[in-house]
């Protein structure tokens, strides 16, 4: 049912492979395949923003021609062809036990996919983590397929005023020119799916992206055939309108369930990534209703083969629907299930607040038979929350279970740190990176060996900062005080802490400002300085998060701190790597419990880089005492009172183990006992808070006994 004309006419022969490799996301966390196009220009390679799809469309001929004759290129380009065959080709594993329809075993849902710069999918950490675990399921060949929207604005760029007050622009995404294909019928149009039983109809266009083995099917609602008001349902993500976010979530609940029975993909298991999808679960059920199956029976097998994951502890981050807005979207749908109005809605309430709305959660968490957080400290949290859903248990035996977070070494790891671990963990570590006995081996890393690689990343880092502030004077003309305030008086000799996320005010991005004296004889110190970058976007409707933006960015403005702020404007995908892999010392503080993760934590630990952290979401499994800071341990009540206490240990730790370990350096130059800590960080965490654990733990909790019941 796929097919496509050839994109890239002017692919010589011999290299036609890279066609192949362009169309695959599977070179975005193989460095040998990213080589292939580096090779063949730097600069085209550079400035199509490493995307291969693009700059095999540009790049003149000639140059293809060139590299086809090239017999060094060619040696290279067939050892990664062969590779990339053999991933792709390989036999699903895993699950070969667990008798199934199909080999799409597991149908996986996500609002969001953060995958790579040019597919600008997500909008923050939720999607990184569901690009992460697609990409591992690649890799360990999990018969997976996956669901997701086509958002042909994304989720917004990130432009700083000179007052610092954050503007969001949108950018259209160029399809043609990125690693997405249109899914192609028999007769060669695109396939169109009508979303069931809404009226008036809604219709949407079905692409494709090859995440290695895992195809990723989009729908995007931006075509002719629906009504001019319904085709900007899919423009952007996590839209504010209330009902047009209900829409969407229809779509890609119902629509999305739709896509995969149109073309021809059944599956067994459904795996919802939090609750914008959740209406899939409906249209299961709906399903075996239509087949003759009783309702309560089909709410059974329904929840018997299904997992919800819910992520987050803030209640904004819980859908609930108005109930007028459910009866206008739903009076023709609850009588296919066999149900009435009431108890339709039913579904949706929450116990504590049955006048509130369709809660979206509350819905998922009752119709999944497999329900889990993502952090041991978090499904506690999530159980306290819930509670009321299972009146008759206590707290302790309200079934959400956790399987915390991991990230995907191969995407997330720097290339000079892999070259590095390849040394001296050995060339094939990465096949068995889940396993903690493989990173005893970074003790063999000779310390100086270790902060030079470590120093050349963070070099890399700051010349990224100092030349995005060099196009955006070039390009936009801005003020002066913008490209001031972007970085571009960072040293990199000096301690450098890195703070970068989502700018929603529990992360309390501005708590170190608390203290601006103190913090001021901190960065002003003249022998042992410090300086913080911070990144990050505020939501389009978060004005309070602009606010923290705009302070941060006042700050990074202010005389007396000596150029030692930045905020680098329009974080993502590309400026998150610079910063995990470049930074001294990882920041996270927000107002605990609200952490449910915090998976950049992970990234940067995986590179050497320690965690500085309240104890919150991974950090209470994740910190031993030697692999990095912690601290806000002691119970205290929100407020002034709180961010006094959690800043007062930030300047302290700084102040008392940060700055003297740093600054302790041996005649060669290097900080021994700082590199202790960054060793400690990488061995400890890596293996346990990778993607790899973590889908493995999916499997195994959750998967194999949904797979049997189906």
């Amino acid at each position: 049912m796929e097919l496509k004309t050839d994109p890239f006419p002017n692919l010589p022969q011999r290299i036609i492979g890279l066609r192949d490799l362009a169309e695959s996301l599977w070179w975005s966390w193989h460095p040998a395949a990213r080589m292939l196009f580096k090779r063949l220009d730097r600069q085209a390679w550079k400035e199509s923003g490493y995307n291969p799809d693009k700059m095999l469309k540009e790049l003149p001929t000639e140059f293809l021609e060139s590299a086809a004759s090239d017999p060094d290129y060619l040696r290279h380009y067939d050892v990664v062809l062969s590779q990339f065959r053999k991933d792709i080709g390989r036999k699903c594993c895993l699950l070969d036990d667990i008798p199934g329809p199909n080999i799409h075993a597991i149908a996986y849902f996500s609002a969001e996919y953060g995958l790579h710069r040019s597919l600008p999918f997500y909008a923050g950490g939720l999607g990184f983590l569901a690009g992460d675990y697609i990409k591992e399921c690649s890799d360990l060949r999990v018969p997976l397929v996956s669901v997701g929207f086509m958002y042909p604005g994304g989720y917004m760029r990130q432009c700083i005023r000179e007052d610092g007050w954050q503007e969001n622009v949108d950018e259209i995404l160029d399809r043609e020119a990125a690693s997405i294909s249109r899914v192609l019928n028999d007769h060669g149009e695109q396939v169109v799916v009508k979303v069931p039983l809404i009226e008036p109809p809604i219709y949407v266009a079905v692409w494709k992206i090859a995440v290695g083995r895992v195809s990723l099917y989009l729908m995007d609602t931006d075509i002719e055939l629906n009504d001019p008001w319904n085709r900007g349902i899919s423009a952007n993500l996590y839209t504010g309108d209330i009902e047009q976010r209900l829409r969407q979530e229809i779509i890609l609940g119902i629509g999305g369930s739709e896509v995969l029975e149109t073309l021809g993909i059944r599956h067994s298991v459904l795996h919802l990534n939090e609750g914008h999808a959740a209406f899939a679960l409906l249209e299961r059920i709906r399903d075996r209703v239509r087949e003759g199956i009783s309702y309560e029976e089909a709410v059974h097998q329904v929840g018997s083969t299904s997992l919800f994951t819910t992520h987050t502890p803030v209640p904004a981050g819980h859908d609930v629907f108005p109930f007028q807005l459910m009866e206008k979207y739903f009076h023709s749908y609850w009588p296919a299930l066999g149900l009435n109005r009431d108890a339709f809605l039913q579904l949706g309430i929450h116990p504590n607040e049955p006048n509130a709305g369709f809660n979206m959660t509350a819905f998922a968490l009752r119709i999944s038979g497999y329900r889990n957080g993502v952090s041991k400290q978090h499904a506690q949290v999530a159980r306290r929350m819930w509670q009321d859903l299972w009146p008759d248990l206590p707290e302790e035996e309200v079934p959400i279970d956790h399987v915390t977070n991991g990230v995907h070494v191969p995407t997330w790891i720097e290339p000079k740190m892999e070259l590095l671990f390849n040394r001296y963990l050995g060339p094939k570590w990465l096949e068995d990176h889940d396993n903690p006995v493989v990173w005893e081996l970074i003790e063999e890393i000779p310390d100086d060996e270790l902060w030079r690689t470590h120093y050349w990343v963070k070099i890399k880092l700051i010349d990224a900062i100092r030349e995005r502030s060099r196009r955006r004077w070039a390009k936009d003309r801005v003020s002066a005080s913008i490209v001031l305030a972007g970085g571009t008086l960072l040293d990199p000799s000096i301690l450098t802490i890195g703070f970068a996320r989502r700018f929603a005010t529990y992360k309390r991005a501005d708590l170190i400002f608390h203290d601006m004296q103190r913090l001021k004889k901190l960065v002003y110190d003249r022998w042992r300085p410090i300086q913080i970058i911070f990144a990050g976007k505020a939501h389009p409707a978060d004005d309070p998060g602009k606010r923290i933006i705009q302070r941060i960015f006042n700050a990074a403005l202010d005389p007396e701190l000596g150029g030692r702020i930045a905020f680098v404007e329009d974080y993502g995908e590309q400026f998150a790597q610079y910063m995990v892999h470049g930074v001294d010392v990882w920041l996270n503080n927000p107002l605990p419990p609200m952490e449910a993760s915090g998976t950049s934590g992970m990234k940067a630990a995986l590179n050497g880089v320690p965690h500085l952290s309240i104890m919150d979401g991974w950090w209470v499994e994740g910190f031993n005492g030697k692999n990095g800071w912690a601290f806000g341990e002691e119970e205290e009540e929100e407020g002034e009172n709180r961010d006094q206490a959690d800043a007062s240990a930030i300047y302290r730790i700084i102040e008392e183990e940060l700055i003297p370990l740093y600054y302790k350096v041996s005649e060669n130059g290097v900080p021994h006992d700082w590199v202790r800590v960054m060793k400690e960080s990488i061995k400890s965490n890596a293996p346990r808070f990778s993607a790899r654990r973590m889908v493995k733990e999916y499997i195994h909790k959750f998967y194999v006994n949904a797979l049997k019941e189906a």
